[in-house]
């Protein structure tokens, strides 16, 4: 676990980088409103007289690839990915840009500019239109038909969530459109309680969360985005409750305290702790969580160390070498940090981030396959099951300069059959941690924390503070970007899944 001191920590932004993306853009209003835009009258009397002369299909390139002249064409979003998020007026950026009054809400320069029209020598849009688009966006943005946007086939909708630690947020990315189209509030207390791990049930009706600073793990129905259960979870110290994993059936979840030294069990039905291992001097810091098909025997790391624990629910605990040496729990040995089960169950991967390696296991004989050596700080792995690739996000290295941006982290990338490394991916990145395979759409998505002092400027800032991170989108059939985009989203995007598995 990394500490997040860091995301209190306010970015100097740049006026000029500002400017690339959301460009100020002068234009005569057109006397509209006969135009059918999709947006509700009030709004299009607003957006279609002020704003599409520059924000259109001819001009969108220079202004910041964001097109307003139609309801539909706002959310795809512009060059930093989605601009309106239905129902969160605190993160959806366009108010930042068209804001004056502070009072109102964050004020983001360059803000937007317009001729001067009666009653507004200054050009910029008044307090009564702003308020209107902002309370447009607060009734979820609808367009003239009352239709709420994302809200279409919520039973089928390919979804990623995506936990944001330093704002108590799920982000709820659209797989089709590949931007957020929902902003989950999360948590049970004031403070912020670090959304940690997010993982979605194999029939994609539910997802979970844990919080490092919290006490709960959270159920999200994932039709209507909306928390639908909690359970408080079993601690007789201090904890840190980590990483989830859920039985195939969803009917069960198992939650590591990497802290306490427990892992609790939980009914997901009616969301109560069914049983829980509490050995901290046997089970020191446990992480990482696979198990068997039926979940009964679980393999959960030891953050620092050389061990993997072999453990049941009804007590039984067991350290397993993962190099042949006695187990020790010894800081810098290999600390195994994550690990993730084959599809077949015939074998298990580690990263270790202390030694830099991906190391192969048999969960059969206990015994070490294979292991290969990586870039600094392996962390989190997504497998998929249309290409026998395993991807694995390397959090600190190599340190790169792409077009003058400096970026850090890679992604690799491994045949989980033939155990060779495929490619290893050096991208637009800046700590990549969080990474899920949408294999539907043959998409794979991961998150960049962006969390380090020396990380990049972000586009805009946010209520809650901290240098903004993004998510990146590939291809997987190329390993290429799907898009040259860098959705930007709020501080240190940790943990991602996907909703429907296959």
């Amino acid at each position: 676990m990394i500490s997040y001191a860091r995301r209190l920590l306010l970015p100097v932004l740049s006026l000029a980088f500002i400017a690339l993306v959301v460009n100020s853009c002068k234009h005569k209003p057109n006397t509209v409103t006969e135009v059918d835009s999709g947006y509700p009258d009030a709004v299009a009397k607003i957006i279609v007289n002020k704003c599409i002369s520059c924000h259109n299909a001819t001009n969108a390139s220079g202004a910041a690839n964001l097109r307003l002249d139609n309801w539909d064409r706002l959310f795809y979003g512009g060059s930093h990915g989605a601009v309106v998020i239905p129902y969160d007026i605190a993160n959806s950026s366009l108010l930042y840009y068209i804001n004056t009054d502070s009072s109102l809400g964050i004020v983001a320069s360059p803000t937007m500019h317009f001729d001067p029209i009666a009653g507004n020598p200054q050009g910029h849009l008044s307090k009564e239109e702003y308020l209107t688009i902002r309370d447009w966006i607060a009734a979820g943005a609808p367009n003239n038909k009352g239709e709420i946007p994302f809200a279409s086939n919520p039973d089928t909708r390919q979804k990623f969530y995506l936990t944001e630690q330093g704002c108590d947020i799920l982000t709820v990315i659209d797989a089709e459109r590949k931007v957020i189209m929902r902003n989950i509030k999360i948590g049970e207390e004031p403070a912020i309680e670090i959304p940690h791990c997010v993982r979605v049930s194999n029939d994609g009706a539910y997802a979970y969360v844990s919080f490092t600073g919290g006490k709960y793990v959270q159920k999200i129905d994932t039709r209507t985005d909306q928390v639908v259960g909690r359970v408080r979870l079993e601690s007789n110290r201090s904890a840190e409750w980590n990483v989830l994993h859920i039985s195939d059936d969803g009917s069960k979840v198992a939650v590591s305290d990497l802290k306490g030294g427990m892992i609790n069990f939980i009914n997901t039905a009616d969301m109560t702790i069914s049983g829980k291992i509490d050995n901290p001097t046997i089970c020191k810091e446990p992480h990482g969580i696979t198990s068997n098909a039926a979940f009964d025997t679980f393999y959960v790391t030891a953050q620092y160390g050389n061990i993997v624990y072999r453990i049941k629910p009804d007590g039984y605990v067991r350290p397993i070498s993962i190099n042949g040496a006695p187990p020790v729990n010894t800081r810098q040995y290999h600390d195994p940090h994550e690990i993730m089960m084959t599809p077949d169950y015939s074998k298990y991967f580690l990263t270790c981030e202390a030694s830099n390696q991906v190391r192969v296991m048999s969960p059969h004989t206990d015994k070490a396959l294979d292991s290969f050596m990586v870039p600094a700080k392996p962390q989190e792995m997504a497998i998929s099951k249309v290409k026998p690739y395993l991807f694995v996000s390397c959090m600190e290295g190599p340190d790169n300069v792409v077009n003058g941006v400096k970026t850090r982290g890679s992604i690799v990338v491994i045949n989980y059959e033939t155990l060779k490394v495929v490619k290893v991916i050096q991208g637009l990145f800046f700590q990549p941690h969080g990474v899920a395979v949408d294999d539907q759409r043959q998409l794979l998505l991961l998150s960049n924390r962006n969390a380090a002092p020396d990380g990049q400027a972000p586009h805009h800032t946010s209520e809650c503070g901290g240098a903004n991170g993004w998510y990146s989108v590939y291809d997987l059939n190329t390993l290429e970007p799907a898009n040259n985009i860098r959705y930007e989203v709020l501080a240190d995007p940790y943990s991602v899944d996907v909703r429907f598995k296959h």
